[in-house]
């Protein structure tokens, strides 16, 4: 596979959007929240959760989009 600037963007996106879901995850899932002592409430980690969800999706529709360019050049090509 080659990495194109595209490809590495959305490869960054999806890593960065990974790191930021699995760190909210393990925020809502501390004791902090169980007890009532986490230094911020469960409403910003939980809304942070839907936006790394959506950075990933967005990153993944980038490396489908160029799939389907590449796919598209080489039948040209062909």
């Amino acid at each position: 596979m080659v990495i194109t600037t595209a490809s590495q963007s959305a490869l960054s996106g999806i890593h960065a959007g990974m790191q930021g879901l699995r760190k909210n995850a393990a925020e809502i899932a501390s004791a902090g929240q169980m007890d009532g002592t986490a230094r911020r409430g469960l409403t910003v980690p939980l809304v942070e959760q839907v936006q790394h969800a959506n950075q990933v999706e967005a990153a993944v529709k980038v490396l489908q989009t160029e799939d389907r360019m590449l796919g598209a050049l080489i039948n040209v090509k062909a």
